[in-house]
């Protein structure tokens, strides 16, 4: 699994900003460039702010004539810090430019202030802060300037209220002007999440109220009080119709109201106008993506005359539309056009995630793009009112920098930036070093030693495909190749790879119709000079995705875990391939016992299958799969691959998710992880379950190891009495296991330099400890490979 982020857009119309974060389906995908956006007359501003190894960024585009722009300026605070999410909202009036920093002042936020000087030049003037926030107050999550009046959203800590604060200018300085808080308005609600500055009165969207139904609050100033003025429903709300996720002004008379949540993620825009009085905004009208079907219509607004510019990033399956809709001056549509990307890129854009429109020129957010990390489309308009997509443009890759020509000690509690326990850093490759591309995660891994010249190989899996890396000298490691991932599959998160008689079989779960790739690693070994493009030299297509393989390579059969999106799925559990000829893999047989798995199909998320020589003398010899299936440890007898056994099923207390585990070297204990039972605040740190498998018909949870990091477990492995534990968030971790039911960690090395080891997904996957040289390689998501050696030292308690 992968850690998750909660995703933002923002757009401009009538000098008027919102960023607001969205509960949708396009959370998993929503990354950073095109976060926020907001456009003028002469330039266009474009926020980058989840930068975890750098400073939040705004990138200042300016036309570049014929229809190109030149990137005039990046823009970062006085104060940079890496991920003070920077750029989290802008905010555009003439001069002067907004930017919100959440992540500012141990998370409390901030607000900085640009002006452009004589020489179109943007220097920051003042950094806007409040006393006594509490951290995580987030100030700087939504923006509105108008003139001498701003106002930033504060989204609050988990049980923090959110509110919205008030700052006025007074000659050349900005000055506190009093608060906007909603008079019913609970923690998670999302208050302050969108902003809208209109005839003198202050709109605030609550889009997350209500399971999701969402309200927008009215606010006007009464000598310098902001005092609640109405709270606004849309007729017929729907839970998770996320009404107030957007917010803009259509003239003083007439606010716009996004509802990308409605209608099955369908979407609307409400519009509201005030009564006679002026003082009761009321919906007379709504706007509805003309074509149907989910699109998240009302995502972004923004307004060019009289016509209103709506963002659907899930149309077009994710792909993304602008729908453009042109009224009459009573507010009748009268014509409606859609603008589509161009599709010579990646489909999932959530083209329209972010939106900006003023004097001329444009920016819409693609909030999916790059797998995850976002682009932009930037535009203008021509002299004959029709707007051109001129150019595409995205971010840097701002990952951390390769470590190579020589260890670096763990020492004092550190390798460089990465703190450690006795195990040393042989090196370090991040993605883009081994052929990722800017979005590019990595995920599972596995080795291979060249039989016969013991060089040492790392397979490393990504989510677009597989990386090979030589580290025979792990102080000098060489990428040396990459296989793509099949032509019919989709990018995914999941990739697993085993070998067997030097052929690395690779299976993705999530990914469609991608099958099992085979590649022979000699190949991979005589690669010289620059990285080579692979080809596989087999392909098995009776399954489609998969979760993991796992083979025995004494028996020479391959089982495919986790099936799904067509072929033979055996029900997500056991599905046997004969691979004793590596290149002409042949169908075995199925095993799914109908008690394992949440959905009574039998589903395996991972096992280990063995000729089994431990303690069970009535299996000796047989083939055995240890099997991890979601709610229970589960055992068959897979020696007939036409009549496999199960032979038991166990489930356990607190259970979250049973994920993964390995044998002890004598097949008597099986030490097994839960992915989620962290996460759900099942155990009070890291466990992970200790069975005595000592009895097949009868396995025995002993025991538990409960570390005192909190971190979420992954994949481990057992070399002799050394547990090596790949902790996501917490790094890898080494535990003795000499005595069987009470380990001790004796090392790790904490993969992710930033934020506490906690609960959830990112960091360390996978590792691979079995190389002869004592090297361990390790996989980290959004880092790289690193590798590394336990200390032969004594250990320090």
């Amino acid at each position: 699994m992968t850690r998750f982020r909660l995703p933002a857009g923002g757009a401009l119309a009538l000098g008027l900003l919102w960023a607001a974060p969205l509960a949708t389906p396009l959370a998993a995908q929503q990354g950073n460039f095109s976060r926020s956006v907001a456009a003028g007359p002469t330039e266009v501003f474009v926020g980058e702010p989840e930068n975890t190894y750098a400073p939040g960024t705004v990138y200042v585009y300016a036309p570049a004539g014929a229809g190109k722009w030149r990137r005039a300026a990046e823009l970062t605070a006085s104060d940079a810090a890496n991920y003070d999410r920077f750029g989290s909202a802008v905010a555009l009036d003439g001069a002067t430019l907004a930017v919100g920093a959440v992540a500012a002042d141990s998370g409390r936020g901030a607000v900085y202030l640009f002006q452009r000087d004589a020489k179109g030049a943007w220097k920051q003037t003042a950094k806007l802060t409040v006393p006594g926030l509490a951290k995580d107050a987030g100030l700087g999550s939504a923006l509105a300037l108008q003139g001498h009046l701003l106002v930033a959203g504060s989204q609050g800590s988990d049980s923090a209220v959110g509110a919205v604060y008030v700052f006025r200018k007074s000659g050349a300085a900005w000055q506190p002007a009093g608060k906007a808080l909603a008079g019913d308005a609970g923690a998670k609600d999302g208050f302050g999440d969108a902003l809208a500055l209109v005839g003198g009165r202050l709109f605030v969207g609550a889009a997350r109220q209500d399971s999701m139904t969402g309200a927008v609050y009215v606010f006007r100033d009464s000598s310098g009080t902001w005092a609640q003025e109405a709270k606004l429903r849309a007729r017929g709300l729907e839970k998770r119709g996320r009404f107030g996720t957007a917010i803009v002004a259509s003239g003083a008379k007439e606010v716009l109201v996004g509802a990308p949540g409605l209608a099955g993620n369908a979407g609307a825009v409400i519009v509201l106008r005030p009564d006679s009085s002026g003082g009761n905004w009321m919906e007379r009208g709504r706007l509805l993506p003309f074509d149907g079907g989910p699109a998240l219509f009302g995502m972004a607004l923004a307004v060019d005359g009289r016509t209103v510019w709506v963002g659907a990033p899930a149309a077009g399956r994710f792909e993304g539309r602008v729908y453009q809709i042109t009224r009459d001056t009573a507010g009748v549509g009268v014509a409606a056009t859609k603008l589509a990307p161009k599709a010579d890129v990646n489909s999932r854009l959530g083209f329209g995630g972010s939106l900006a429109l003023a004097g001329g020129r444009g920016v819409v957010g693609q909030i999916a793009d790059a797998f995850g990390e976002g682009s932009a489309i930037l535009l203008s308009k021509g002299k004959t009112g029709g707007w051109t997509m001129d150019q595409r443009v995205e971010g840097e890759d701002r990952g951390l920098a390769a470590v190579t020509g020589g260890k670096v000690d763990c020492t004092d509690g550190r390798a460089k930036i990465f703190e450690c326990r006795d195990m040393d850093m042989l090196s370090f490759l991040p993605v883009k070093a081994i052929g990722g591309r800017r979005g590019i995660e990595l995920n599972d891994m596995w080795g291979w030693t060249d039989p016969a010249t013991g060089r040492e190989y790392a397979i490393i899996g990504r989510v677009d495909g597989t990386s090979f890396v030589d580290i025979s000298d792990p102080l000098h490691p060489r990428y040396l190749g990459d296989l793509p991932k099949t032509a019919k599959a989709n990018p995914a998160i999941w990739r697993d790879i085993k070998v067997y008689k030097d052929h690395a079989f690779i299976v993705s779960d999530g990914a469609g119709e991608h099958g099992m790739q085979v590649i022979d690693l000699k190949k991979v070994a005589a690669a010289k000079g620059a990285p080579v493009t692979f080809t596989e030299d087999a392909h098995y297509d009776k399954i489609h995705s998969a979760h993991n393989i796992v083979i025995d390579t004494v028996t020479g059969f391959a089982f495919a875990v986790g099936s799904s999106s067509g072929g033979e799925t055996c029900g997500g559990g056991l599905h046997m391939i004969d691979i004793r000829d590596p290149l002409h893999p042949k169908f075995a047989g199925c095993f799914a016992d109908p008690a394992t798995g949440r959905a009574g199909t039998g589903y395996i998320h991972d096992a280990q299958c063995v000729v089994y020589h431990g303690p069970d003398a009535k299996f000796q010899g047989r083939e055995i799969c240890f099997n991890a299936a979601e709610t229970a440890l589960s055992i068959a007898d897979v020696t007939d691959k036409a009549k496999p056994v199960a032979l038991s099923h166990v489930p356990y207390p607190n259970v979250g998710y049973a994920h993964q585990g390995w044998l002890t070297e004598d097949q008597h204990y099986f030490y097994m992880n839960d992915e989620l039972d962290e996460l759900e605040g099942k155990t009070d740190g890291t466990r992970t379950l200790i069975w005595d498998v000592s009895q097949l018909a009868d396995p025995v949870l002993v025991g538990a190891y409960v570390s005192k990091d909190k971190s979420s477990d992954h994949n481990l492995y057992i070399v002799g009495n050394t547990m090596y534990e790949s902790n996501y968030l917490g790094g890898l971790r080494v535990i003795d296991i000499t005595d069987r039911k009470n380990p001790q960690e004796v090392g790790f090395f904490d993969t992710v330099p930033v934020g506490p080891n906690e609960p959830g997904f990112g960091g360390s996957w996978s590792n691979y400890p079995f190389f002869k040289s004592g090297t361990v390689v390790m996989t980290s998501g959004k880092e790289g490979i690193f590798m590394l050696k336990k200390r032969q030292q004594p250990m320090t308690p």
